[in-house]
């Protein structure tokens, strides 16, 4: 191979690996939330890539129409649960954690 096709090659390398560096700090404030039902309750859990919990985020729970159907913040542990709604259809159940950074599942009526 030329000098040349390795300086560019060497380039590419070095932009596609400062790119990746420059993206992990968004990475890092990213939030997830996970719901699941139980004995006629749905529990959620809310954390960060990093494992570390979100405490005292707001959670609210909205149906098929967009009606708040409970709403309430999540414990030390990252946990919110609520009595499952008797008419069962679809939730969006809508994490926000610290620094504005928001975070939603779809909990299917067909998980009830």
């Amino acid at each position: 191979m030329n000098e040349s096709f390795l300086r560019m090659l060497a380039g590419v390398a070095t932009l596609v690996a400062t790119l990746l560096l420059l993206q992990s700090p968004a990475l890092a404030h990213k939030v997830n939330v996970f719901a699941y039902v139980e004995n006629g309750t749905v529990f959620t859990e809310s954390y960060f890539p990093d494992g570390k919990k979100v405490e005292a985020g707001g959670i609210e729970v909205l149906d098929k129409a967009g009606n708040k159907v409970a709403e309430g913040k999540t414990d030390q542990e990252g946990r919110f649960s609520f009595p499952l709604p008797a008419v069962k259809d679809d939730l969006n159940i809508v994490v926000n954690a610290s620094m504005g950074h928001k975070a939603n599942y779809l909990l299917k009526k067909t998980e009830m």
